[in-house]
């Protein structure tokens, strides 16, 4: 019994001290944002600030325009989980319940495209867009999010697990297959849906890459894309450039840590599903 206290005492500490060094490079972001310029650009660099200051946060959203991004990157990640989710999730059920020619030939095609980076598709894709005139509009920004082939894989894995019973009564009452998707699968398929929302939303919040290819107007600038702009301009202003990145991260942490029993919960059934 002692020995077993001891080890329950030892892994608590390990896991402690490992969430100690995950957590420190996230807190001292929110101190340094509140230090006065150059407070944090000495060594060693200080841990907390002498005096707690606005002055970054207030330049940021009252002279910079961060308030603006901040909107841009609301707004593109919030549309690019409606329509991901739309186009997605019927798609990942028709893959796993419905019967149609060629349904697993197509699914196997789909899952080896994962092999395949994103980045080789980024030229073709500009190219396609600017010939459709959607360079420089959230239409063309929204694109690569309108159907994920993981999150059709998430949703289709989550979805085997659906008994084909319970469709089939449902069918036998005379519901239709649109009826039987809205009240029967859909709650069923709530932890997946929600996980794939994350996924979407963290991912197209944080994109950079293809920000800054599509969108070629800095008023239509992400935070991402703002803020790599910002960093330029003050490569020096270490404390304002961390109050950009509190801005740019807090959102999300907070969606996360809302979401996160969801997220956990879907992550864990999706990944045993066969």
């Amino acid at each position: 019994m002692r020995s077993r206290t001891v080890k329950a005492i030892l892994l608590n500490l390990a896991v402690a001290f490992i969430a100690l060094l995950v957590l420190f490079p996230l807190v001292w972001m929110v101190s340094v944002s509140f230090m006065s310029t150059g407070e944090a650009a000495v060594f060693p660099p200080p841990l907390l600030p002498k005096t707690w200051t606005l002055e970054h946060y207030r330049d940021l959203f009252l002279t910079q325009g961060m308030g603006r991004y901040l909107w841009n990157s609301f707004a593109l990640a919030s549309m690019a989980t409606v329509l991901a989710l739309a186009f997605t999730v019927p798609a990942g059920y028709a893959f796993a319940k419905l019967a149609f020619r060629g349904r697993d030939k197509v699914f196997q095609l789909l899952v080896a495209a994962l092999v395949v980076p994103a980045q080789i598709g980024t030229l073709p894709l500009f190219l396609m867009l600017k010939q459709m005139g959607l360079v420089n509009t959230y239409a063309g920004a929204l694109v690569p999010w309108l159907a994920s082939i993981f999150g059709l894989f998430l949703v289709r894995q989550y979805a085997l697990s659906i008994p084909d019973e319970m469709l089939e009564a449902a069918r036998i009452d005379g519901a239709s297959e649109g009826q039987i998707f809205r009240r029967v699968v859909l709650p069923t398929l709530q932890p997946i849906v929600v996980t794939l929302a994350l996924f979407v939303f963290l991912g197209s919040w944080n994109d950079f890459l293809w920000p800054l290819i599509i969108l070629t107007d800095q008023s239509n600038y992400t935070l991402p894309v703002a803020l790599a702009a910002l960093s330029r301009e003050h490569v020096q202003d270490i404390e304002m450039m961390m109050a950009g990145a509190v801005i740019t991260v807090a959102p999300v942490l907070i969606l996360f840590l809302a979401l996160q029993r969801y997220y956990i919960r879907g992550m864990l059934a999706g990944s045993v599903k066969g």
